[in-house]
């Protein structure tokens, strides 16, 4: 039996690969906290990184977005390698670190233009090539999802998964699924995660299911939310409940409010966003989500404990 993610040190989650990663997730009742980062934005701390800022309030699992294999850029970072920034990344937090990369079948109008952070480049569509390459880099989970406007659908998550299943599923976490409709309209509210998408993702390779958390998309309730997070355990398969609507952003009541149904609901992770105001959720929504979930001595034990232990 794997230690629970709850209590592992920096050295712990070195030793721990994909399997035993998976259990100690398991192990922790619902109390592992994984917050998104963006590297190319200006940081909020200006030359500390998002990524150790989430950390320092208690993120357990860090989830980096828009992040492009082929040009990696973390603002804030200290000049390593190109191969090394993830390395560089978990060396300064201690945390295990995932990707997100986006599996397009078309390219929608998205009203962003090609000099925004979020106009879709080359080392972030969910290719074999950019996968096996996070896998050099370090990455110890691969997210397929969609941000806003870029047109992923669950047809191009299932093809992805199947392909990266086959190639790489021993060597990395694979999770999928959607926080929001990413630009397709017949997959918005209920329809942006069901029974049958679920099937499809874990039957093509998926160990954790991505749906949003409960009130952060219209018709996800906490009971829809129940219902789909039951049908992926039986399945076998762990489950990412995320706040990825800006609501990371909002009020820290309206936060714990989530936090507290998406525990109902039986989720394995809380996912909150990274659009606090841009680049990471607000620090003290981080803190309050937390403490709902897993009260004030797993939290401040979190952000305590040294990454030299």
């Amino acid at each position: 039996m794997s230690k629970r993610f709850l209590d592992c040190y920096a050295s712990d989650f070195q030793k721990l690969g994909k399997r035993a990663l998976l259990d100690s997730i398991a192990g922790s009742e619902g109390r592992v906290l994984a917050c998104e980062t963006i590297g190319v934005t200006m940081p909020m701390l200006g030359d500390i990184t998002n990524a150790e800022f989430v950390c320092a309030m208690g993120a357990d699992l860090l989830l980096l977005n828009l992040f492009d294999v082929e040009k990696p850029l973390i603002n804030g970072l200290p000049t390593v390698p190109t191969m090394e920034t993830i390395t560089e990344l978990k060396r300064l937090t201690g945390r295990p670190v995932g990707i997100n990369l986006e599996p397009v079948e078309q390219d929608l109008p998205s009203g962003h233009s090609d000099d925004t952070p979020w106009a879709l480049t080359q080392g972030r569509k969910a290719t074999l090539e950019n996968a096996k390459k996070a896998c050099q880099m370090g990455v110890d989970l691969i997210l397929l999802t969609g941000n806003p406007g870029i047109g992923v659908n669950n047809r191009a998550i299932i093809e992805t998964l199947k392909v990266y299943r086959r190639e790489i599923g021993e060597q990395v976490i694979l999770a999928a699924g959607k926080m929001h409709a990413s630009g397709i309209i017949s997959e918005a509210g209920e329809n942006i995660i069901t029974r049958q998408d679920i099937d499809e993702f874990v039957a093509a390779g998926a160990d954790i299911i991505l749906l949003p958390a409960p009130g952060t998309v219209g018709g996800i309730t906490m009971e829809y939310a129940r219902s789909l997070i039951a049908h992926a355990h039986s399945l076998g398969a762990l489950t990412i409940t995320a706040v990825g609507t800006s609501q990371e952003g909002a009020d820290t009541d309206t936060i714990r409010q989530i936090a507290l149904m998406c525990k109902m609901a039986g989720t394995d992770i809380h996912h909150l966003g990274d659009a606090g105001y841009l680049g990471m959720a607000l620090p003290e929504n981080i803190l309050a989500y937390s403490t709902a979930i897993r009260g004030i001595r797993h939290t401040y034990h979190r952000m305590a404990a040294s990454i030299a232990r």
